[in-house]
């Protein structure tokens, strides 16, 4: 079932966390940010949406590192209700796709409910400050990857970059949903 992301609440601060990362080491969001914003993505091996834009997502992760923009991806999803989604199986895809960011297990899922991830993909964009200014999608793919799709995220991004302070006009990721954990 789709899932849509809520707009972004501009100047909400990053929260920090500690996790383990696919190549073996462990993060913490100060490793991760970028001296001019970060990007936290948060994606699964499983979902549809993700893996239609996943070339995508790497493209666009390689090229904001470059105008410093610090990247990583993190997987929430309960991998006992979705074994596709477990660590070893992130450890395989990220290997596989040759990820340029770290891709990181957030197991317990307090990161996911610490920003209030609902769905895959779903972008938060940080200024170099940690504050919120972009929460929307990628571009307008959805399942089926479109090569001539507006790089949206990307443009965002590249703003944020420039001038520390996102578009006003956001459209909201959509993808399945975090697969949370029962209570």
């Amino acid at each position: 079932m789709a899932s849509v992301t809520p707009v972004c609440d501009f100047g909400w601060k990053a929260a920090d966390f500690t996790l383990p990362a696919t190549d073996g080491r462990t993060y913490r969001l100060a490793d991760i940010a970028g001296r001019r914003g970060t990007l936290l993505m948060f994606i699964c091996n499983h979902c549809p949406y993700v893996l239609a834009v996943i070339d995508k997502i790497i493209r666009d992760a390689t090229e904001l590192q470059g105008l410093g923009v610090g990247v990583a991806a993190i997987c929430a999803n309960d991998a006992s209700s979705h074994p596709d989604d477990s660590f070893p199986n992130m450890q395989a895809m990220a290997a596989r796709h040759r990820f340029p960011f770290p891709y990181l297990h957030d197991e317990n899922q307090f990161v996911a409910m610490a920003y209030g991830a609902s769905c895959t993909p779903d972008f938060f964009g940080f200024n170099a400050a940690g504050e919120l200014q972009y929460r929307g999608r990628l571009d307008d793919s959805g399942r089926q990857a479109r090569p001539d799709a507006r790089r949206e995220l990307f443009e965002a991004m590249s703003l944020v970059a420039r001038t520390g302070a996102g578009p006003r006009d956001q459209i909201p990721s959509m993808g399945c949903s975090i697969k949370w954990k029962a209570a």
